[in-house]
């Protein structure tokens, strides 16, 4: 890594030991710590922080407030080396936070591709997010939750520790979640939280075919129109679908749950 190579601006503070590679910038009144690597032409605006032991990959933007690779908040933590892990072309508008793992959990905090976290966001310790998800203003992590890829977490909405949310599923707005979200569905409230579908309109985006959302939908209904048993349901599931790659994620997902999935649907 070259810094003669990026801009770094007179009024920001690099440490010495901090790994900045080509392309890199660093507007004003940034603050790199000792343990930070920062990969090709990504940009910090201003007044960003990022500490600890953190990896940032190639073209991610900071915008100005965001506070990175902090200590996390766990009464715990003795200080230990633990990790943020960031991928590439990751967007992190104003007064994001992320802070890094403990040993008890994962010990690091990960993050994919080309994710776009809206203001106020926060990813707590321990969490795993994927690729090409979206969180919007105020969408929150409790520590080691696991988002996958292109799922969508609405604004103010808040994620209970230890739970998952399924590739492709989207979490409506001001949404509390204490459960498992299953793959290719929406999902919104809090006394208690509603399944309301197919995430059809996101699954389309990005390309899927109408046959592939069919059966999507038909597994769904399964799950929640039933009256199965979750175990019943899947074997249901197995039966009656092709094994398809979406109809292996989606039983796996539910078998390997530990806080249940969320199976209240709405009557609308």
């Amino acid at each position: 890594m070259n810094k003669h190579d990026c801009f770094v601006h007179p009024h920001s503070q690099v440490h010495p030991q901090a790994q900045l590679d080509s392309g890199v910038y660093i507007g004003p009144d940034c603050c790199i710590g000792e343990n930070v690597i920062i990969h090709k032409n990504t940009r910090l605006d201003a007044h960003v922080f990022i500490g600890g032991w953190t990896e940032i990959g190639r073209e991610c933007h900071f915008f100005p407030f965001s506070s990175i690779g902090t200590e996390p908040q766990d009464v715990t933590y003795q200080g230990e080396k633990t990790l943020v892990k960031i991928g590439d072309k990751n967007v992190f508008r104003e007064f994001i936070t992320v802070h890094r793992g403990t040993i008890k959990g994962r010990k690091a905090t990960a993050i994919g591709n080309n994710n776009y976290f809206m203001a106020y966001s926060h990813i707590a310790h321990d969490c795993r997010v994927g690729s090409e998800t979206v969180f919007i203003n105020g969408a929150t992590l409790g520590g080691h939750v696991e988002v996958q890829d292109f799922a969508t977490v609405g604004a103010f909405s808040g994620i209970h520790q230890f739970c998952r949310i399924g590739k492709f599923a989207y979490i409506g707005g001001f949404s509390v979640l204490t459960q498992d979200v299953v793959p290719f569905c929406r999902v919104a409230g809090s006394r208690p939280p509603l399944f309301y579908g197919v995430n059809a309109l996101g699954l389309r985006r990005k390309g899927v075919s109408k046959d592939r959302i069919r059966n999507i939908k038909g597994m769904l209904k399964i799950i929640f129109h039933s009256n199965l048993t979750t175990r019943k349901a899947v074997e249901k599931i197995e039966k009656e679908f092709p094994q398809t790659k979406d109809r292996e994620e989606f039983i796996q997902f539910i078998r390997v749950s530990e806080r249940g999935i969320l199976k209240k649907a709405s009557e609308e």
